[in-house]
C-alpha cells in the first residue's frame, strides 16, 4: 500500500509566510474556508492534487487555511501516539451530519421495522446480524472460509474443523459475551477476556492468548506488498496506555459532552492503534466498538455488521488509521470512516429487512387463504418454508433451527416435526442425526391445504 504524503508541517507554512508574503497572513487567517470543503475532509495527499478554490494562489496557502479552521474545531483525547502528542479530532459538518443520519435511520427507522420491534422475530434478526459480523471481522483478520459454510457451523452448532472456523466461532462467542458484559464498566481484564474468547486455539503461541504482548518486534503491514503500516507503542507502555483506554471509555463529563458515537469510534481506533496483543487486535478493537455503543444504549447496533462493510472496502479502512497518523493524530478522518461505515450497515440492514418482508409476505398471503395453515404455523415455520422455497436443494436440521431463532432444542425439534407431520418437509436419517428437506412441489402443497 502506498504511505500517504505527509503534510506540510503547520508552524513551517506560517514561518514561510511571515518571513516571504506578511501580506497574506490576514488573508488566509480571515479566509471563510471550512475544515471540510465541499463536504470533504481531505488529506494533504489527497488536496494536493485538487483544483485550487478562488483567491486561493497555491496549496499550501489552502492547507493552511484549513488547517487553521481544523485547529479550531479539534478536542483533545486523553490518550497519545508514540511521540507524546495528544491525539485530537473535531466536529466538522461532515461529522454532525453523518451522526445525524445515524440517530435517525439508525435509531427510530431501525427501531420501527417489523421485524426488529416484534419481539417475536428479533431473535432471529439478531442471530443473522452476529453470524454476518463474526464471519467478516474474522474474515478481515485472515479467516478463509466461505459464508456458507460458515453459517453451517455457527446454526448447526458443530465444532470447528479449522483455524479459521475457530476463528469465526470465537468471535460469535466474543459477541455474546459482549452483550453480557455491555452494563458493566470497562476494565483491562474485561479487554484481556475479550482478547481470549476472540483467539482462543487460533494463535501460534497459546500462551499470549488473552495477554499483552512483551516484544516489540511487531508491526501492522499490508500482505499484498510487505510494506510496514504501523509500528505501535513499546510494550512497556501497553498496561498503563491500557488502562487509559478504559478511563476514556467509562469516564463521562457533565460540562463536556461527547457524543457517544464518537466515544466507541475512538475507542476502536485506540484500541487498534496500540496493538497490545500478538494478534487478534482488530477483532478485539471492532468487539470493543460493539461494548461502547450498547453500554450507551445503541442497542439496535447489534442488528448491522461494520465488519461487512469493511471487508468490501479494506483499502479505506487502513488509509483512515494513516492519515490520522499522517496528520498530527487527528482521527477525524478515522471517526468520518466509521461514521460513513456504520451509516452504510444501517442502509443495507433496512434494504434487507424490507426485502425479507416483502418474502415472508408471499408466504404469508398464501397461509391466509388457508385458514387452517395460519393457525398451524409460526413465524419460526414460515420462515424455514420461506427459505425452502428460495433454495429447494436446502437441508435442515434442529441444531440449524434452533440457532437461527434462538430456541431450545425441543421447540427447534417441534417445529420440524410438525412440518414432517403436514406434508410439507422430508425426514431423513444420516447417521445417528435426521436433517430435513423441503417436499417436492412445496409451494403447491401449501397452497392446497385447506
Amino acid at each position: 500500500m502506498k504511505i500517504p504524503v505527509t503534510p506540510p508541517d503547520f508552524q513551517s507554512l506560517i514561518d514561510h509566510l511571515i518571513k516571504n508574503y506578511p501580506e497574506k497572513i490576514g488573508e488566509i487567517f480571515s479566509s471563510s474556508i471550512k475544515p471540510d470543503p465541499k463536504g470533504k475532509y481531505y488529506h494533504w495527499d489527497k488536496l494536493r492534487h485538487l483544483k485550487l478554490p478562488p483567491l486561493i494562489s497555491n496549496h499550501e496557502d489552502w492547507w493552511l487555511a484549513i488547517k487553521i479552521a481544523r485547529k479550531a474545531l479539534y478536542k483533545n483525547i486523553p490518550h497519545s501516539g508514540k511521540n507524546g502528542d495528544s491525539f485530537v479530532f473535531g466536529e466538522p459538518d461532515t461529522v454532525r451530519r453523518l451522526l445525524h443520519e445515524i440517530d435517525v435511520h439508525g435509531g427510530g427507522e431501525l427501531k420501527a421495522t417489523e421485524q426488529v420491534a416484534n419481539p417475536n422475530t428479533r431473535d432471529t434478526y439478531l442471530i443473522n446480524s452476529l453470524i454476518e459480523e463474526s464471519i467478516t471481522s474474522s474474515q478481515l483478520e485472515g479467516a478463509a472460509t466461505t459464508r456458507k459454510v460458515a453459517k453451517e457451523m455457527l446454526r448447526q452448532k458443530r465444532k470447528p474443523r479449522n483455524k479459521s472456523e475457530t476463528m469465526i466461532l470465537n468471535n460469535y462467542h466474543a459477541m455474546e459475551y459482549i452483550k453480557d458484559i455491555s452494563n458493566e464498566s470497562l476494565t483491562p481484564e474485561l479487554i484481556y477476556e475479550l482478547h481470549r474468547i476472540l483467539s482462543d486455539n487460533t494463535l501460534d503461541d497459546p500462551d499470549t492468548v488473552g495477554k499483552l504482548r512483551i516484544s516489540d518486534d511487531i508491526y501492522v503491514g499490508d500482505d499484498r506488498d510487505a510494506t510496514i503500516i504501523h509500528i505501535p507503542p513499546k510494550a512497556k507502555e501497553l498496561q498503563n496506555r491500557i488502562k487509559n483506554i478504559c478511563n476514556f471509555a467509562n469516564t463521562t463529563h457533565p460540562t463536556e459532552f461527547l457524543h457517544p458515537v464518537i466515544r466507541a469510534i475512538i475507542l476502536h481506533f485506540l484500541l487498534a492503534y496500540d496493538h497490545p496483543f500478538e494478534d487478534g487486535n482488530g477483532r478485539t478493537a471492532r468487539a470493543l466498538f460493539y461494548w461502547s455503543m450498547l453500554k450507551q444504549g445503541y442497542w439496535t447496533m447489534e442488528f448491522i455488521s461494520i465488519s461487512r462493510i469493511l471487508k468490501s472496502a479494506p483499502a479505506k479502512y487502513t488509509r483512515a488509521y494513516l492519515h490520522t497518523e499522517t496528520d498530527d493524530n487527528d482521527v477525524t478522518y478515522f471517526i468520518i470512516h466509521q461514521l460513513e461505515v456504520i451509516n452504510q450497515a444501517i442502509k443495507d440492514l433496512l434494504i434487507y429487512l424490507g426485502n425479507k418482508s416483502k418474502e415472508i409476505n408471499t408466504v404469508e398471503q398464501i397461509i391466509r387463504k388457508s385458514p387452517r395453515l395460519s393457525k398451524l404455523l409460526n413465524y419460526r415455520q414460515i420462515a424455514l418454508i420461506n427459505r425452502a422455497l428460495k433454495s429447494p436443494d436446502a437441508i435442515f436440521y434442529v441444531e440449524s433451527h434452533r440457532g437461527s431463532h434462538n430456541v431450545t432444542y425441543d421447540t427447534a425439534r417441534t417445529d420440524l416435526l410438525k412440518l414432517v407431520k403436514m406434508g410439507l418437509l422430508n425426514k431423513i436419517k444420516i447417521g445417528k442425526a435426521f436433517s430435513f428437506t423441503a417436499t417436492d412441489n412445496l409451494k403447491q402443497k401449501l397452497e392446497t391445504i385447506e
